[in-house]
């Protein structure tokens, strides 16, 4: 869809729908790419694993995402999601999981097996 074509109109007629505003993960590679050379490497590493969650449907994402609040999984769950995003050429996010997994058990923050 062009970007004149998105516009509150086409919202309100419902010819323009959510999958029409989404950004791909090429945009956030490209994003990622100017936040880098900006001097903004965090920023770039979140644009980078935000550009990988693109290949998860929202159910999916919205898993995932209750599954990483403290004290909601146990740690062969979060395992279990970090092999799954590896699976899925999600590597940055599976390492991202792995990290919380970490905290988590640093920190006594993980659901009882």
């Amino acid at each position: 869809m062009p970007l004149e074509a998105v516009t509150l109109a086409a919202a309100r007629e419902g010819t323009l729908v959510a999958s029409d505003t989404r950004a791909t993960a090429v945009t956030l590679g490209l994003q990622a790419e100017v936040a880098r050379a900006a001097g903004r490497a965090q920023l770039a590493e979140n644009l980078e694993r935000a550009a990988e969650l693109t290949g998860l449907d929202d159910e999916e994402l919205l898993t995932v995402y209750t599954a990483l609040r403290p004290g909601r999984s146990t740690a062969a769950e979060l395992e279990t999601w970090a092999l799954r995003l590896d699976e899925r050429g999600a590597s940055r996010n599976a390492a991202l999981v792995r990290e919380a997994l970490a905290a988590y058990r640093e920190r006594s923050l993980l659901a009882d097996a």
